[in-house]
């Protein structure tokens, strides 16, 4: 009897690990579709509670103005960056070909250091790479980013448009009362805790970028609002996003200034702004709303950034979320779950509180 668990259990995991590496090729296989598609749930999850902070927090604000007031903010956002980044762009590439030559001394001397007597220019590196031929496809780049942005929007909208259908659908999923409650409190505490993770990141983000505009803006550093945008949009990105925000300015001030001291306070700074951030600040805001490992966020990073490129990246931890919590409510795949979560208790993930529904159906429910 014991030999027949044992094999079903074998049997079971070895199913699921292929179903796990079926699932991966597939998304990888589908990248150009699901990617815009993944990036527009999570722009609706962001929408949605920006609504919701905008009608408890504003005087005012009825819940039907909330949602199209949210909307209409967070495109202008949107929009307000794309253009900061596309008027910033242009003189911050034209900066970099003007410390090329700085950027040669500064790898001849490193070359000497370590005894190359005929280090690689960059101007060489150029010519071998022969820039021209790259050109087209910088320009497809552009042209699918520009594509992307607007499946993105397209498909946000009508994920927004869809939430009023959301307790039909689980009428329909879920013949009883007892299941329909289980799997809206798995839907409450996904989308708690992608909120709750975007949120902390955005106040965490922004704390990072202002205090280093401050600390690039005192030494000087060229560029410095430009570089505070860039490091509050890579604060999404986890540890790959504090190192780029850590090491990069910094050696930019190496280039810009012809005395050391700028890049090493500069380094230093920034140094200690991500470690009172990252060590006291993010863990009081974050608590437990997460439950994940700290090994399976740098896993998740490796897997979908692997999948889905720079958008895996950005939401590999909220993907993760997600798949953990829906794991937990199967038997065959709880254990998976209990892995992927700190505690071992993947049930601990901002628990929704009782009687608790969204916000379309529970006005449904209401009428």
């Amino acid at each position: 009897m014991a030999a027949a668990v044992s094999s079903s259990a074998v049997t079971r995991n070895a199913v699921v690990v292929l179903a796990v590496i079926a699932t991966g090729a597939t998304l990888s296989w589908m990248s150009d579709i699901l990617t815009p598609l993944a990036l527009a749930m999570f722009l609706a999850v962001m929408i949605d509670g920006f609504a919701r902070v905008l009608e408890h927090r504003l005087p005012g604000v009825s819940s039907r103005a909330a949602l199209p007031l949210a909307v209409i903010l967070s495109v202008a956002i949107f929009g307000g960056s794309a253009f900061f980044i596309a008027e910033n762009a242009t003189s911050f590439g034209g900066q970099l070909i003007a410390y090329t030559p700085k950027l040669n001394r500064l790898i001849a001397q490193a070359a000497n250091l370590i005894g190359i007597r005929a280090p690689v220019s960059i101007s060489t590196i150029a010519e071998q790479l022969d820039p021209a031929k790259y050109l087209g496809v910088v320009a497809k780049g552009l042209q699918n980013f520009t594509s992307t942005a607007s499946f993105v929007l397209v498909y946000a909208g009508f994920i927004i448009a869809s939430r009023r259908t959301f307790e039909r659908k689980m009428v329909a999923l879920f013949r009883t009362r007892e299941e329909r409650q289980e799997a809206v409190a798995a839907f409450l505490r996904i989308r708690d805790g992608v909120e709750q993770y975007l949120w902390v990141q955005t106040i965490t983000g922004a704390m990072i970028a202002l205090a280093s505009f401050i600390a690039m803006l005192a030494v000087g550093l060229n560029d410095a609002a430009f570089w505070a945008f860039v490091i509050f949009v890579i604060a999404y990105i986890p540890v790959i996003g504090g190192f780029i925000a850590i090491v990069a300015p910094p050696l930019f001030a190496l280039l810009q200034f012809d005395t050391l001291w700028q890049a090493i306070v500069l380094f230093g700074v920034l140094n200690g702004i991500g470690v009172v951030v990252g060590n006291f600040i993010y863990p009081r805001m974050q608590g437990r709303s997460l439950n994940i490992d700290p090994v399976v966020v740098l896993l998740a990073l490796a897997f979908w950034g692997a999948i889905w490129g720079i958008v895996g990246a950005f939401l590999s931890t909220p993907l993760t979320v997600m798949i953990m919590v829906i794991l937990a409510q199967f038997d065959g795949t709880r254990w998976i779950a209990v892995l992927l979560s700190a505690d071992g208790n993947p049930h601990q993930l901002k628990e929704a509180r009782p009687g608790r529904l969204p916000d379309e159906a529970h006005r449904s429910r209401s009428q």
